[in-house]
């Protein structure tokens, strides 16, 4: 898919959005010429195979600034954050557009943001600390833990849900979790995002539906598998996912600006707004109940803390290596042109694997990846005015990506490569 028809297909689609946002959605990267992207230092991670001087040579420092600020000028994003680093460093950080269209104040590169699915990360990391410590197995069934709450539960276990393999309906596909039409779209706006959900809710929706396919017979993208995860974890350990994530990850790592807020609908802390677009102009959507989201994308956080987070679990801090090495054992994943771990996403891209996850959430969206030997991160959040986006948004979403994770010779090269129809695409989760 090309960046011309992602935004047009956005545009197409944009009513049709799951009020959650953490649904797959088409942005692409730009295809690479395989040896354009390897050439001259442009930064082949440990994973790529890389051998020798070559593999040691020093990656380039790669400037994203100029990607943001096209993003906002010419890809219809009112604000653009972003943070690289490398071996535990900051090698840059920066930010474009404004916190909100009133005020037209400048947009700070610590600010906070809604990272969507990239909240799942967090909560597989939870699940295989717990493996670990021997209280709960992967290969148990749901029925286990959540005894009655899902049809088929004996045949489903916990490593089908982390995994999507377990051809649970997604809750967010069914029709309440839509907006059609302006006057749906009004209706969230004055009301549905304001609504409070309980996992119980959401599971329910989801299981009311035919699953997609029997359990480890396909994949699928599904919130409800880490709605039920959530659940679990509470299970098992008589505490909220959130207050896991936040005693296993959080505090440990000094993540002082990521939260995992239960049904307040604040960011805390500074941060860009959010917008989606009406007739009358770009209507906020910045607060809403995180509810709908749960476990399967209600988080909070900066660039800068989901780089650390990235470097300390692929750094070894979190997971034994058996355990990281089972959270990185990938399965093919059609919908989104990709593998897919227990939470985490493999891009398989001409300049080498890069790890992470994507995600997004009314007004934002979110990535967050880098090396399998935590060695390189790169973190970013923009915020498109949904419903207004241009022919070129999907080519700036293109080039921030490919630069970022490539290098900028292998950015460079893009265009020419698009042109002859080589390399892979890359796709956001929401």
């Amino acid at each position: 898919m090309n960046a011309n028809h992602w935004a047009g297909t956005r545009r197409r689609e944009r009513l049709g959005l799951r009020l959650a946002a953490v649904a797959v959605a088409g942005a692409t990267v730009a295809a690479l010429a395989p040896t354009a992207a390897v050439a001259a230092g442009a930064g082949v991670p440990a994973t790529s195979g890389a051998t020798g001087a070559e593999a040691d040579r020093p990656r380039p420092a790669v400037d994203l600034g100029p990607e943001l600020r096209a993003l906002v000028e010419r890809g219809g994003a009112t604000a653009a954050l972003g943070e690289s680093r490398e071996t535990g460093r900051r090698t840059w950080r920066g930010a474009a557009g404004v916190v909100d269209l009133d005020s037209g104040r400048a947009v700070r590169a610590e600010s906070r943001f809604r990272i969507g699915s990239v909240t799942k990360t967090f909560v597989s990391t939870v699940v295989l600390q717990l493996a670990d410590e021997g209280r709960l197995r992967l290969d148990d069934p749901v029925e286990t833990y959540l005894p009655g709450v899902v049809p088929n539960g004996g045949a489903i276990t916990l490593r089908q849900l982390l995994q999507h393999t377990s051809g649970l309906f997604d809750y967010l596909e069914d029709p309440r979790f839509l907006y059609h039409d302006e006057a749906s779209l009004r209706t969230y706006l004055a009301e549905g995002r304001w609504t409070d959900f309980r996992p119980e809710e959401l599971v329910s929706v989801g299981v009311g539906h035919a699953p997609y396919f029997e359990p480890g017979q396909g994949w699928h993208y599904s919130n409800t598998n880490y709605i039920l995860t959530g659940m679990i974890i509470r299970k098992v350990t008589g505490r909220s996912w959130q207050r896991e994530v936040e005693r296993r990850i959080v505090e440990p790592l000094h993540l002082d600006d990521t939260t995992f807020p239960n049904s307040s609908a604040r960011i805390p802390g500074p941060h860009a707004h959010g917008y989606v677009q009406l007739p009358e102009g770009p209507a906020d959507v910045t607060r809403i109940n995180p509810t709908v989201a749960d476990a399967a994308g209600n988080g909070i956080s900066t660039t800068a803390d989901l780089d650390r987070f990235h470097a300390a679990l692929f750094g070894g801090k979190l997971l034994t290596p058996a355990r990281l090495a089972e959270m990185t054992t990938a399965v093919p994943a059609p919908m989104i042109a990709a593998h897919y771990g227990l939470g985490l996403i493999r891009y398989d891209l001409p300049c080498g694997e890069v790890w992470g996850h994507t995600g997004g959430i009314p007004g934002y969206d979110t990535i967050m990846l880098g090396a399998r030997d935590g060695s390189r991160q790169f973190a970013l959040s923009f915020n498109v005015l949904e419903g207004a986006e241009t022919d070129g948004t999907g080519a700036a979403i293109n080039a921030l990506l490919v630069k970022a994770a490539c290098g900028p010779d292998a950015a460079a090269a893009a265009p020419a490569a698009k042109d002859r129809g080589t390399g892979t695409s890359l796709k956001l989760l929401r």
